[in-house]
């Protein structure tokens, strides 16, 4: 492909993208596809000869596109939220056109210092407080295995790295049953063991860990001769919202010099509104923070921050310095290759400066408080109706609900079958969780283009499908 090619062809893709998020609303949210469909349509071959732009193009429209489930869809409700503003795309485009590798600050200068600063405006958007410096990792489980990793590290005294867990005492990290999975990836990654990670009861409407179980656990392993490492508390867990009290836990990590890390990936969000922020009173006493803006916030995938109070202890633990990534003749930069497991990094900077400048706080707070009220407003219709129960009250934009089955018939395959018709229909995404070992469904309203009329067209999607299943 030559310059007028990679032009003609560079401004094709731009505007099938912007083509395409004006026809969202036409599509399904997710493609009614049996499994292996899109595999067989694609040659088994690769091709011997080149072939034309033409059709390569006008297979990723036919064969490519119908299968793809659309995230960026105003009625996507399912998961959490992987927002990419426009503003975000045209920047990634930037940054795919100038193909950086910015693992050092001498590899691009620019990219290392606007991460820097990024990452500042988004510590004050937060509240959080001057000591905390920041890295953007590409996601909440890569800055959740370099926190236990450091968490590890500092428990043996730095050793880890350089003698193996073998022969030392049982490394051991607290946490809730809410916490996302890839705290359990990171245990497992991190050599300590699924064993290791002890389960701390929950208790309350935000499924909180019992501060006063925390501490015992910690004593009794500490007796038993096991190493406490540290704690992972979460604010708005991905299956219903689960909050830890962020103070309390603190309190127990000081008593007993343990690494605190706190995984916000989706709420952390909410908390450039002031008025959410009690949801984590006690953050400016942890060790470490993530949120995710490329969730709720907007920024294209992948972009994820991780806030840490020594950075000094991350650098200890994961930078490893031969000659050819050393930059000579310059004192105090940043690497922060140094800061993350893979040496490799993405120009993610770009996309969240576009995006702060382009809508601004005031912008992305209207958004999220609209987010909340339309939950909470679908919630209190979804209450009212006869056959609904809200399973847990809204978090945020998140609850979930049941709906009740009919006499003799089982309310977890009912549910399930529920969610399934809300799905194969189209119009709407959502997906199923379990609660206190009960399937219920559940609703996150999170689409950084939906409007209170998607969040209405919820409502009558699943009482419509729900009274056809009765």
């Amino acid at each position: 492909m030559n310059n007028d090619e990679f032009r003609a062809w560079s401004r094709r893709a731009a505007d099938w993208g912007a083509d395409y998020r004006d026809t969202l609303r036409e599509r399904p949210v997710r493609p009614a596809l049996s499994p292996g469909a899109i595999f067989r349509s694609i040659e088994a071959s690769p091709p011997e000869a080149a072939e034309s732009m033409d059709r390569i193009f006008a297979d990723f429209e036919q064969k490519i596109v119908p299968g793809m489930t659309h995230w960026q869809h105003p009625r996507f409700f399912a998961y959490f939220p992987a927002n990419a503003a426009p503003v975000s795309v045209v920047a990634e485009y930037l940054v795919s056109a100038m193909a950086a590798q910015c693992m050092l600050w001498q590899t691009s200068p620019a990219a290392t210092e606007l991460e820097t600063r990024t990452v500042d405006w988004m510590r004050q958007a937060l509240g959080l407080p001057d000591g905390f410096s920041g890295v953007i990792q590409d996601s909440a489980s890569s800055a959740t295995l370099a926190a236990v990793l450091t968490m590890r590290e500092r428990a043996l005294d730095w050793q880890g790295n350089k003698k193996g867990l073998a022969g030392q005492a049982r490394v051991r990290v607290y946490s809730s049953d809410q916490v996302h999975t890839s705290i359990d990836r990171a245990i497992w990654v991190a050599g300590i063991g699924e064993e290791n990670l002890a389960r701390i009861p929950v208790a309350g409407r935000f499924r909180a860990m019992d501060a006063a179980a925390l501490e015992a656990a910690i004593v009794s392993d500490r007796e038993a001769g096991m190493l406490p490492a540290g704690i992972i508390a979460c604010v708005g867990g991905t299956s219903t919202g689960g909050t830890d009290d962020i103070a309390a836990v603190a309190a127990v990590a000081r008593r007993h010099g343990l690494y605190l890390h706190v995984d916000a990936a989706w709420a952390g969000s909410a908390m450039i509104c002031p008025e959410y922020r009690h949801f984590w009173t006690g953050v400016e006493q942890t060790d470490s923070v993530v949120f995710n803006p490329h969730k709720w916030l907007g920024a294209q995938f992948d972009c994820s921050i991780q806030f840490i109070r020594q950075p000094e202890d991350l650098v200890r633990t994961l930078a490893i310095k031969p000659d050819y990534l050393k930059t000579h003749g310059h004192d105090g930069i940043i690497n922060y290759s140094e800061w993350s497991v893979p040496l490799g990094r993405r120009f993610r900077a770009l996309k969240l400066w576009f995006l702060l400048r382009a809508h601004g706080l005031e912008g992305l707070r209207a958004m999220i408080r609209n987010h909340v009220t339309w939950s909470e407003g679908l919630a209190a219709r979804l209450a009212k109706e006869t056959d609904f129960e809200i399973v847990t009250e809204p978090m945020l934009s998140l609850f979930s609900f049941r709906h009740r089955a009919g006499a003799g018939a089982d309310p977890d395959e009912h549910n399930l079958r529920l969610v399934n018709a809300i799905n194969d229909d189209g119009r709407i995404y959502l997906t199923q969780t379990r609660v206190d070992g009960r399937v219920a469904v559940r609703f996150q309203a999170g689409q950084f283009e939906a409007t209170a009329a998607d969040v209405d067209a919820a409502f009558d999607v699943v009482t419509e499908i729900a009274r056809g299943l009765a």
